[in-house]
């Protein structure tokens, strides 16, 4: 509604503007009026024959010329003559002359341009007013955008009350809360930790991957803080013009020095706190000019006492090493995606406005969504109720949170694009080898669902998690996970002899595996040496910023130490499918009957040899007392 009556204020002064001129023009009644140009003969010619009715005659002393205008007796009500001719005696007897025969009406104006006062009507005045006008209308833009000019100004924001999020709203971060919560702590009550000689951290760094809650985190900072809280990002500080973005640090730091003591949060800092003076194309002189006033700020010759920054990124590896030692930001918090249980936590926070059926489990879900960020799982419930509301249902159930976590990770199902029976039954055929080698391989990863439903650039997918999140992965964890990625080529040569292009993903997550296994792991024949690793480069991109510490020969051998891992994983895949051939094609047959086998139904099916006559329900996890 506002920004509605601002647009109207704005128009209002174009409208009687205007509606002002219409008037001038109107009033000035030169609409309808013709005026017929006469040279001097014609006009004596008209005048000897009495034609004339009336005459306004204006001297042009500087043009030496009579200006003649008048009416005719043919002529309409607004129609006219004009005339010029020489300012001489003649004229004027031959005018006079006729007049006294005729008896027309004579009138005669003054020389306008013998008058100061008119000359400067005629010629000054217009400009004049013109000038008003323009002055107006640029003041009044200028006012409605003020913002405009103030290049130099902080564009950081103070939080408002009104948008407050606490800790309650942020899940799995419990460590991360402890972190921040301790700044918080220092700015109510310094002296606690001041008598002990402690000195609160200057600024606090926030890495992580995207969607972690990085930028949650530090604005429930804001919420449980009493203090004024300062938010940017890293781009607003950065301008065509050179020294603008000094200028706006400088401003930034000001305006906190005045409220202090207060928080001031850098989203996205990675914009300007870039290494310097690096990469092919030189340095970024405006960019560099920021982040040298932003380091000379945090810890310089000037005292910022009371003034914490909270920064995030995920990209640390292109921060300048000046920006992140002790004294700047001595601190970083580095917040991860989540496991099983904070995911579960996430989830139960996003759940809290939602109705979901008794069906839903949320700690199964956690458990199905391995490698979801906070964002992923928020994302994950919305698309789930919009499903549901779809759908005409009323609550949420578990159909429509498997379809969605499908979504999140592949996209939505092409439902229009259709297979030949042959192709149909080679993609069940490649999906049902990837599920025989994660039911017979112990450390392989455990099948969640399959299906041959097209979804993205994949003709069908075999969701797998680990069994037991871990950070670490061991040797046989690594070629097991290989094994599993085979599965879909091998079962396609032993049913048909052929092989499809199905494989490609497959292939290039093998040989992944398979070359860091080699060159950074340690876990080949070559030794527990090192051979690449990624040079922190900040502008070149990561194919040219890769070291490589070795020889051409030591790069034949790398290459058959890769063959040789993906061969072996091949020939074990090979060995598994043939003991269990006859398990591939009852696998391979239910999923062309049925497209989608969950994890429960493909217990059910390996046991019973049959699929169950009812929907198998998830078990239920009992609550911890």
């Amino acid at each position: 509604m506002k920004q509605k009556k601002n647009t109207k204020k704005n128009i209002i002064p174009y409208i009687a503007l205007v509606v002002i001129a219409a008037l001038i023009l109107f009033s000035s009644d030169i609409f309808g009026r013709k005026v017929n140009i006469l040279t001097y003969s014609e006009f004596a010619e008209v005048l000897k024959n009495g034609e004339v009715l009336e005459l306004n005659i204006t001297t042009r002393d500087r043009a030496k010329v009579y200006e003649l205008a008048g009416k005719l007796k043919d002529y309409e009500d607004k129609e006219t003559f004009f005339v010029k001719a020489p300012l001489s005696e003649t004229v004027m007897n031959l005018i006079l002359t006729n007049q006294i025969e005729n008896s027309y009406k004579i009138d005669v104006k003054v020389d306008p341009e013998s008058s100061t006062f008119m000359l400067f009507i005629i010629n000054v005045l217009p400009m004049a007013l013109l000038l008003v006008i323009a002055f107006v209308f640029f003041s009044r833009q200028v006012g409605n955008n003020s913002k405009s000019l103030d290049f130099g100004k902080s564009k950081a924001k103070l939080n408002e009350e009104s948008n407050k999020i606490t800790f309650k709203e942020v899940a799995g971060l419990d460590e991360e809360k402890e972190e921040v919560a301790e700044l918080i702590d220092f700015l109510k009550n310094p002296k606690k930790f001041q008598k002990l000689g402690a000195r609160i951290p200057k600024g606090v760094l926030l890495v992580g991957p995207p969607g972690t809650g990085k930028t949650l985190l530090a604005r429930s900072v804001a919420g449980e803080s009493n203090v004024p809280f300062y938010f940017i990002s890293g781009s607003d500080f950065v301008e065509l013009f050179v020294g603008v973005g000094a200028s706006r640090v400088r401003d930034m730091f000001k305006q906190a020095k005045q409220t202090a003591p207060c928080l001031i949060f850098i989203d996205e800092i990675d914009a300007v706190g870039r290494q310097r003076g690096t990469g092919l194309g030189g340095g970024h002189d405006e960019r560099e000019q920021t982040l040298n006033q932003l380091l000379t700020e945090m810890d310089g010759f000037g005292s910022n006492e009371g003034i914490i920054i909270i920064a995030a990124t995920n990209r640390p590896d292109v921060l300048d090493p000046a920006l992140l030692r002790p004294g700047r930001f001595d601190r970083q918090i580095t917040v991860n995606l989540p496991d099983a249980k904070a995911r579960e936590q996430i989830l139960k926070v996003h759940a809290r406005n939602k109705i979901f059926n008794t069906k839903v489990n949320l700690e199964n879900v956690a458990k199905r969504t391995v490698g979801f960020s906070g964002a992923d799982l928020e994302n994950l419930l919305n698309e789930a109720a919009l499903l549901a509301v779809r759908r005409g249902k009323d609550k949420i159930g578990m159909s429509e949170i498997d379809e969605a976590t499908d979504r999140v990770i592949m996209g939505p199902a092409k439902v229009s694009k259709k297979y030949s029976e042959k192709e149909k039954e080679m993609v069940a055929y490649h999906e049902s080898g990837h599920v025989i080698l994660g039911l017979k391989l112990s450390d392989a990863n455990d099948v969640q669902k399959v299906t041959i439903i097209p979804r993205g650039y994949a003709g069908g997918y075999a969701m797998m998690t680990p069994k037991v999140e871990k950070y670490l992965q061991t040797k046989t964890e690594l070629l097991e996970e290989i094994t599993g990625l085979l599965g879909g080529r091998v079962a396609e040569e032993i049913i048909y002899k052929e092989i499809t292009t199905g494989a490609r993903n497959d292939f290039e997550k093998a040989t992944k595996i398979a070359r860091a296994m080699v060159t950074e792991y340690g876990m080949s024949d070559l030794g527990p040496i090192q051979f690449e690793h990624k040079d922190e480069s900040v502008f070149l991109g990561r194919d040219y910023a890769k070291s490589r510490n070795f020889s051409n020969e030591v790069a034949h051998e790398i290459d058959k130490e890769i063959k040789k891992i993906l061969s072996d994983c091949h020939k074990k895949a090979t060995e598994i499918i043939k003991e269990n051939i006859e398990l591939l094609k009852l696998i391979s047959k239910n999923l062309v009957e049925h497209e989608t086998l969950t994890k429960e139904q493909i217990e059910y099916l390996v046991e019973h040899k049959k699929m169950p006559d009812e929907e198998i329900e998830e078990p239920k996890v009992k609550e911890e007392k």
